[in-house]
């Protein structure tokens, strides 16, 4: 609900302002507005978790928001998964869907509960957390249903999402670089 309140919100503004929204007056408004833009970054980096939002677009925004500090962008981006993996790992049973889960797939629950429990398990994170297709959130989430011990689920999200936002972070940037010249 509340995205598509922004949407709309964003939708009314554009429409009856649209001078706001030429490529000149964006960038003259990240321009005046960049510290904040950084405090923005990091508080929406650190939330997007708990709504279950992907990162990447994040990530992304990221690299044009701030082009010449990559480091910071990878910096926050990982920050930003790992508090979100780590709400979802803690708070996976207060959310209600692990009854849900052990009734309708107990097979299942039950493959996930010896990989994630056995001295593959943070590879099997780290795969997961590397492929950008599924949601790293979802391996967060079984991981805490089946109590696969949290330093190991941590330490697979951290390796896994450091690539890939790494990748995303410079190639993303080289590929700025190339459009803008």
């Amino acid at each position: 609900m509340i995205w598509l309140g922004c949407i709309a919100f964003l939708l009314i503004w554009f429409l009856a302002n649209p001078q706001a929204f030429t490529p000149e007056a964006i960038v003259e408004f990240i321009s005046k507005n960049k510290g904040s833009m950084v405090l923005v970054y990091i508080l929406i980096s650190c939330c997007r978790g708990l709504f279950l939002i992907p990162s990447t677009p994040f990530v992304l925004a990221g690299v044009l928001l701030f082009p010449e500090n990559p480091i910071m962008v990878v910096t926050i981006s990982i920050i930003g998964v790992l508090m979100g993996s780590s709400a979802l790992y803690y708070f996976s049973d207060a959310l209600g869907f692990s009854e849900k889960l052990e009734k309708k797939y107990p097979e299942k629950l039950n493959r996930w509960h010896a990989r994630l429990n056995s001295p593959k398990s943070t590879l099997i994170v780290i795969a997961w957390s590397f492929f950008p297709l599924v949601p790293t959130d979802l391996i967060c989430y079984v991981a805490g249903i089946v109590k696969m011990p949290f330093k190991f689920m941590l330490l697979g999200v951290f390796i896994g999402e450091i690539i890939l936002i790494s990748l995303y972070v410079y190639l993303g940037n080289g590929i700025v670089e190339l459009i803008l010249g």
